[in-house]
């Protein structure tokens, strides 16, 4: 069966998109990575994340996807040789010169191509393949059509990896430099300030001071706001077209959206039959910009962009996880956001499923002490059989 492959921002994400059914793990380190705001893993943190991994039996990747200059490539190997002591089963990079100064350096550890390279052609696969890679990640802008003729021209012994969820950049795979033109952050530099999702309007020359909008809500237009990529519907076409990893975005997303998508994701790759209403169901209990399929279906229409807002809105409020370890006989459970004696909260489960419970009118905190609210960094004992690593959540109408 193919791999689904989830993000972790930081150790503590990498357990819970393994909890919830990663079969690998791709994160970055404090430097080379395109994802600076993350948290990020220090190499101590990538080894121990590593080990824990493999006691899984499970992957971790590792991002050193940045476009370095010159003076940054003795660094870089420095981290990749660190990297290769840790034992990490793939270094994910974009740049050729990376590539380059790896394998003459030495470094055994199997190179995947990341999105950021732009890949839309099985000659550009073939060609990264003879160059030593393992893996290819494909351009987002590629149809199912497309993917599939890569598939089938591929050289032998190079695997293929395509988004199957999450945001989508309004340029090209991410290769993108409005951040850089309007803040001198630099997105390739993994320090994007996301300009695209800000909200703009229109001024005419001979209106100074006159903002007029367009297709707008009250706070301005969204010109360059796609919405979220949501390929479910495809996963198993792609899965028979020969796709060999399913990557889920999100290293700079919550927990919560790391649990709701991996899982959701596990029991579909799985061959479990869920309804496309309960699939939007639980992907609207995540933040969103609504959803689309994107390039898949062949061009992108005026239904993949959200111009009339932000959108990043969801259904739920995370309020708690349950503990590994009980006390008292009763479930632990750590709080996240204020929680209400007496409410029903959602549970979400690792593999993927929900049920109701309702909060005792009275909480009974950890320490012994009662009352009916329970406020972030407190713990709060329940009674019954509660999965560890399950998530309470405040469905909002």
């Amino acid at each position: 069966m193919a791999e689904l492959l989830a993000p972790a921002g930081n150790p503590e994400k990498l357990i819970w998109a393994d909890i919830y059914g990663a079969d690998a793990v791709y994160f970055g380190v404090t430097k080379f990575s395109l994802r600076s705001f993350a948290g990020n893993f220090t190499i101590d943190e990538a080894s121990a994340g590593l080990e824990y991994l493999h006691k899984k039996g499970k992957r971790g990747f590792v991002t050193l996807n940045i476009y370095p200059y010159s003076g940054e490539y003795k660094d870089l190997i420095t981290t990749a040789r660190e990297l290769e002591e840790c034992k990490a089963d793939a270094l994910i990079v974009s740049d050729l010169g990376v590539i380059n100064e790896l394998k003459k350096a030495g470094i055994r550890i199997p190179i995947h191509i990341s999105t950021q390279a732009n890949t839309l052609s099985y000659q550009t696969v073939n060609a990264y393949h003879d160059l030593g890679a393992k893996r290819v990640n494909l351009a987002r802008e590629l149809s199912f059509e497309k993917i599939s003729e890569i598939s089938k021209k591929r050289e032998k012994g190079v695997e293929i990896e395509v988004f199957i969820h999450g945001a989508v950049c309004f340029s090209f795979s991410g290769r993108c430099a409005i951040s850089d033109w309007l803040t001198g952050r630099k997105a390739n530099r993994g320090e994007c300030t996301h300009p695209c999702r800000w909200n703009y309007s229109v001024m005419e020359e001979k209106r100074p001071g006159v903002y007029m909008n367009v297709g707008e809500d009250e706070r301005g237009s969204y010109l360059f706001n796609p919405k979220e990529l949501a390929l479910f519907e495809y996963m198993q076409p792609l899965a028979e077209a020969g796709v060999d990893s399913f990557k889920l975005e999100g290293r700079m997303k919550s927990i919560h959206y790391i649990a709701s998508v991996t899982s959701l994701y596990k029991r579909i790759l799985g061959g479990e039959k869920i309804p496309e209403s309960e699939i939007f169901r639980l992907l609207n209990r995540i933040k969103n910009r609504g959803y689309s399929t994107g390039f898949m279906k062949g061009n992108i229409t005026p239904d993949d962009y959200q111009i009339d807002g932000d959108g990043s809105n969801s259904e739920a409020e995370f309020l708690a996880n349950i503990m590994t370890d009980k006390q008292d006989g009763y479930s632990v459970a750590q709080i996240r956001n204020q929680t209400i004696a007496g409410e029903t909260v959602e549970v979400l489960e690792p593999d993927g499923h929900t049920k109701e419970y309702k909060l005792p009118d009275i909480l009974l905190f950890s320490d012994g002490t009662k009352d009916t609210v329970a406020n972030h960094s407190k713990f709060i004992l329940l009674e019954g059989d509660f999965v560890p690593y399950s998530i309470l959540r405040r469905i909002e109408k």
